[in-house]
């Protein structure tokens, strides 16, 4: 691993850590966008069941949140060790991580459980929608352990270099989940906990595929037991804040849009808003998780210098994560201005839905080159462990998007609402250039301006 990421150049490795990164992302939404093509195109309550999907969504992610603050927060320490030439502390880093996971899960499981009545309705949940709801999180939260263990674990494969291998434990679940759904729901008549059920499966073959790969002869750095340490975990959990943090708070904010639909659109119009937005963050998806795919694939790269001490090479980082990230980005704009129908067409079956939806995402997806700035800056420099420095710029753009939320219902019609992200994507990238390359940039130039590689 050293001698590659010393030797090879930032444009390759780039390409080779961050495409398989991103492909692997593709696969991983198939879990969700499956799932609610699927369900959308249920008999009768299809639109009722899709948009219960929804509503459980923000606090799924938020689960899933703990694995990308164990995951980003301990394999890239575990990068900066590698960088210093410390196995020893390496070895430790993921012992570490992964016992904070078997932990973890069992915590939110407890926690989530004994909540879950009043947490649904909290999201913005229906009388009419809350069967459907129950179901599905019921049966989810029951593969919390490998949904953990195998999204939190999977980012040690990707700091070693090991992007393919990466890239094949999400697809094993995604191809696993594509096949379970249709069967669940529709030949053993289950509904909406057929495409929950399906999930599970899916989630814990993915995390027995990690597990085999971590125990590889070729992998530098294996998983295991033993050796933990206060500061090791510390140490993960103040670099896994960063991502953890933005999570949770993207979740917070989708939470508020369900709400302030519920309360302008009433009973009716309410559901079939929200039914429309999980359509659109479905679309959005497709931006974020592939788009964070590439920087947790190139995550490595910046921690992996920054504890070398090469100033020259992270800049490089910089630039080519943008690029890339920015290149995916542009072409999802496009895809959202030119064929966004037979998307929105997968998951809705009635017209004026399906029209509406369509005009949300062209809507809500105008500002997307911005997401670009933040996926390259934000992120590099959480990967390297700057993160006081990386969560004022990540939100100053999530606060203006709850700022947006409450005002724009008061000032223009409801369906103006989802112009909420463009502004915050816009304003927010702007911001964040201007923090970067007036104050950061400065900073880790000095900080590494003693080191022979600067």
């Amino acid at each position: 691993m050293e001698q590659e990421f010393d030797s090879t150049s930032i444009p390759r490795l780039v390409l080779r850590l961050g495409v398989p990164s991103m492909a692997a992302q593709f696969f991983n939404i198939l879990y969700s966008i499956v799932d609610r093509i699927f369900v959308g195109n249920i008999p009768g309550d299809g639109s009722l069941a899709l948009a219960a999907i929804g509503i459980c969504a923000p606090l799924i992610t938020a689960v899933t949140a703990f694995a990308t603050m164990v995951g980003i927060g301990g394999s890239s320490y575990m990068s900066i060790c590698m960088g210093r030439r410390d196995r020893e502390t390496a070895q430790r880093t993921i012992n570490n991580a992964l016992l904070m996971l078997i932990l973890i899960s069992a915590g939110v499981m407890a926690v989530i459980f004994g909540l879950k009545r009043p947490l649904l309705y909290l999201l913005g949940c229906s009388d009419a929608m809350y069967p459907f709801a129950d179901k599905y999180l019921t049966i989810y939260l029951s593969g919390t352990f490998a949904s953990l263990c195998g999204l939190g674990m999977n980012q040690f494969i990707l700091a070693q270099g090991h992007a393919k291998q990466g890239m094949v434990s999400v697809v094993i679940g995604a191809l696993c989940n594509v096949a379970l759904d249709p069967l669940f729901i529709y030949v053993f008549h289950m509904g909406i906990a057929g495409a929950a059920a399906a999930t599970v499966v899916s989630q814990i073959l993915s995390l027995l595929f990690v597990v085999y790969t971590l125990q590889r002869k070729d992998m530098p750095i294996r998983g295991g037991f033993g050796g933990y340490s206060r500061k090791i975990v510390r140490t993960i959990l103040t670099i896994g804040a960063m991502p953890f943090v933005i999570t949770v708070f993207d979740n917070m904010i989708l939470i508020l849009l369900n709400m302030q639909l519920r309360r302008y659109g009433g009973a009716e119009l309410g559901d079939t808003y929200i039914a429309c937005s999980a359509v659109v963050q479905s679309f959005m998806v497709m931006v974020g998780c592939p788009g964070q795919g590439i920087t947790s694939g190139c995550g490595t790269l910046f921690s992996y210098h920054y504890g070398a001490g090469n100033y020259r090479k992270i800049m490089q980082c910089f630039q080519y994560v943008f690029f890339l990230c920015l290149t995916y980005v542009l072409v999802l704009m496009v895809v959202s201005r030119t064929a966004v129908e037979p998307f929105v067409r997968l998951f809705l079956s009635d017209p004026g839905q399906r029209k509406l939806a369509a005009d949300f995402i062209g809507k809500y997806t105008i500002g997307l080159p911005g997401v670009a700035v933040q996926f390259a800056l934000v992120d590099g420099m959480t990967a390297m462990g700057k993160v006081k420095e990386a969560i004022p710029m990540s939100l100053f753009r999530k606060s203006l998007y709850v700022v947006c939320v409450f005002v724009l219902p008061l000032v223009t019609t409801l369906e103006n609402i989802f112009y909420v992200e463009t502004i915050s994507d816009i304003v927010g990238s702007v911001f964040t250039t201007i923090i970067f390359f007036t104050v950061m940039k400065k900073r880790l130039r000095r900080e590494l301006s003693g080191q022979s590689c600067s």
